[in-house]
């Protein structure tokens, strides 16, 4: 009888040491994905302005005029904004098509 209950103990073992390193496996693959940015669109008077948020933080804003170039505003210490000519937020992007 011990020789039955041996083998079916080790299986027991084996199975959740390996159902432990994968839930650890999935956990550890879902921490290391970033965040991508929410984009919100607004539009008032001459200007569209496109707000990019990571985890609910506002991380800059795109200010596109109807007339006149594109510029980001972008969060300075405390309460700041200062102007930019290049974005700071890296915006996954793919190309779909191309010829």
């Amino acid at each position: 009888m011990r020789k039955i209950l041996r083998p079916t103990l080790l299986v027991t073992l084996l199975a959740t040491q390996a159902s432990m390193f994968a839930i650890t496996s999935a956990h550890a693959e879902e921490s290391i994905q970033p965040a991508e940015p929410e984009i919100v669109i607004r539009n008032e008077d001459n200007k569209t302005f496109y707000e990019y948020r990571v985890n609910g933080v506002l991380k800059e804003i795109k200010v596109v005029p109807k007339i006149g170039p594109t510029y980001y505003l972008v969060p300075q210490d405390g309460n700041a904004w200062i102007r930019e000519d290049r974005s700071q937020v890296l915006v996954p992007s793919w190309v779909l098509f191309e010829w």
